[in-house]
């Protein structure tokens, strides 16, 4: 699965979807290929993704984007923690 095509695509919620729906599948079906499988771990990259992502943007030559709406993030992040 090509995961930069399906990130690329994102416009809209309903492709944000669709993102989800595939990293689910991706970690159901493909469990061995994730590097951080565990739900600790797996913050633990993002954060650690975050705090360098101005370096993977240099080094990927991609613009990066300056309209990052943080408070929405972090609310996703939250909600998945208490809604079922």
């Amino acid at each position: 699965m090509d995961f930069n095509s399906i990130i690329n695509d994102v416009n809209s919620k309903e492709d944000f979807m669709n993102f989800l729906t595939q990293l689910r599948l991706d970690k159901q079906q493909k469990s061995e290929e994730w590097e951080n499988d565990e739900i600790t771990s797996y913050l633990e990259g993002i954060c650690s993704w975050v705090d360098d992502m101005e370096g993977y943007f240099d080094n990927m030559h991609i613009e990066m984007p300056t309209d990052i709406d943080w408070r929405f993030i972090a609310t996703l992040f939250y909600v998945g923690k208490i809604y079922e």
